[in-house]
């Protein structure tokens, strides 16, 4: 990245801090309650509800719960689903519970494979487990260093993979998640990507300064944005004993804290959120997100005292 560029992404990005919900400006919203508003996904044309599934809500699941989840998600309007195939045996009770449903959702998969032999390879067992002859978005996952990056841009590695799977019709769009604003701005450097997946969260915005730059870029670049760790309270205190089942970091779990987790990162121009793994808290947003709006600037001055006043997980 040049000098004259890094200074006006670092400025857009400064004046992002401090962001107003106007920053929704080139988001569709279709609002059509008690369904989920749904949203434009970048420059594909696709629209998705505001709230994604994610697969670690049916790890560990059985079968019949996997049913229930999924139905209950759909009733309700989502159809965003997010699985890879580290999450334990979420791929395996997505696949059969998703069937009923398959032709009218968008499904999102990923790998860990940075090289075209380990990303083929997953690619084709996540297919066959979730029961699908494609994926609507594939994604290159967690993707956190510079090494990262140049492995699956090198010859040999898993762009060749991306790049076949999508004349074969087995993927349809192509795009990364991160948890590192380097990697991030790298992989934007280096290909057109439909969309990025990538933390979005008040304590890690202002006490981090995490995240402003990474939008900034992707929206430069007319990608579909999608949402991490929107509920994320910071790391678990130390000593704590009772952590709650599928959280790596202390989550918003009550219905306030929550709201004003997921409101925040929803008044960005971000398509969709995925709340975290956990059945209980997921069910929780679904009746939450039917309730959204977006923050007004005095609701915002608010917000941002928490989050400079929160340790983030983010930095």
């Amino acid at each position: 990245m040049d000098r004259r560029r890094f200074i006006t992404s670092a400025s857009a990005a400064a004046s992002l801090m401090g962001f107003v919900p106007g920053a929704m400006a080139n988001i569709s919203r279709e609002i059509d309650p008690p369904h989920l508003e749904k949203r434009s996904l970048g420059r594909t044309g696709e629209k998705l509800s505001l709230i994604g599934f994610g697969g670690v809500v049916v790890w560990g699941a059985t079968p019949q719960q996997a049913d229930e989840w999924v139905g209950r998600a759909v009733d309700t309007g989502v159809n965003y689903f997010d699985v890879a195939p580290s999450y334990g045996n979420a791929e395996t009770m997505l696949g059969p519970a998703l069937r009923p449903y398959r032709k009218k959702v968008f499904l999102a998969c990923k790998t860990l494979g940075r090289t075209r032999e380990e990303s083929r390879k997953e690619l084709e067992n996540s297919l066959k487990t979730l029961q699908t002859d494609h994926f609507d978005l594939y994604q290159f996952h967690a993707v956190n260093t510079k090494k990262d990056v140049d492995t699956i841009f090198s010859k040999g590695g898993a762009m060749e993979t991306f790049l076949e799977a999508r004349k074969e019709g087995k993927i349809r769009y192509i795009g990364f998640s991160s948890h590192t604003v380097e990697a991030s701005l790298a992989m934007m450097e280096r290909f057109d990507f439909d969309t990025i997946l990538f933390p979005v969260n008040f304590a890690m915005w202002y006490a981090g300064h995490f995240g402003p730059q990474v939008l900034q870029r992707a929206q430069e670049k007319e990608m579909g944005i999608l949402a991490l760790k929107a509920m994320a309270r910071g790391p678990y205190p130390e000593g704590t004993k009772k952590k709650i089942p599928k959280c790596w970091y202390e989550p918003l779990d009550t219905p306030e804290e929550a709201s004003m987790g997921l409101r925040f990162t929803l008044s960005h121009a971000v398509t969709a959120a995925i709340p975290p793994g956990n059945p209980d808290l997921f069910a929780m947003v679904l009746t939450l997100a039917a309730k959204f709006r977006p923050m007004t600037p005095e609701e915002i001055d608010e917000v941002k005292k928490e989050g400079l006043a929160t340790t983030p997980i983010f930095r």
